[in-house]
């Protein structure tokens, strides 16, 4: 927005809005910005609040779905992070990745947290699609 705010569109997730309802009870916020690639991070300290202005809001839209509020934080610090963590955790690294298989789908993460008769094999088939639709 200019040279002590950033504004950050507060896009469609879970519909949980545990960050806004933080935000409303404390207004301190930290971010961090991360670049894949990238070692150093640049992190900002500051005040947030939450602006629900129309027009605002269809600026950030998105395959013509504009967020319901936009995130204003006014800078108090900003710095960059030293990478070694970022290094020896080797997030950035192929090699590291894990291959399919040797992590649990999110169908089998759910259906061990909910137990019971929850299907994975549908949930992580229909996924993808339901991401599609409802991303923004």
């Amino acid at each position: 927005m200019d040279k002590r705010r950033v504004l950050l569109p507060d896009r469609r997730g879970n519909n949980r809005i545990d960050s806004l309802r933080n935000i409303v009870r404390d207004p301190r916020v930290s971010l961090l910005f991360m670049v894949p690639g990238v070692g150093e991070t640049l992190r900002i300290n500051g005040t947030a609040q939450l602006l629900c202005d129309h027009d605002l809001c269809l600026s950030f839209a998105l395959n013509e779905k504009a967020p319901k509020c936009v995130i204003s934080v006014t800078v108090d610090r900003i710095y960059y992070q030293c990478q070694k963590a970022l290094h020896r955790s080797r997030l950035w690294d192929p090699t590291a990745f894990a291959q399919a298989g040797e992590v649990p789908t999110a169908g089998e993460m759910l259906k061990a947290t909910v137990g019971g008769e929850f299907d994975d094999e549908s949930y992580d088939r229909d996924y993808p699609e339901h991401m599609a639709r409802t991303i923004y």
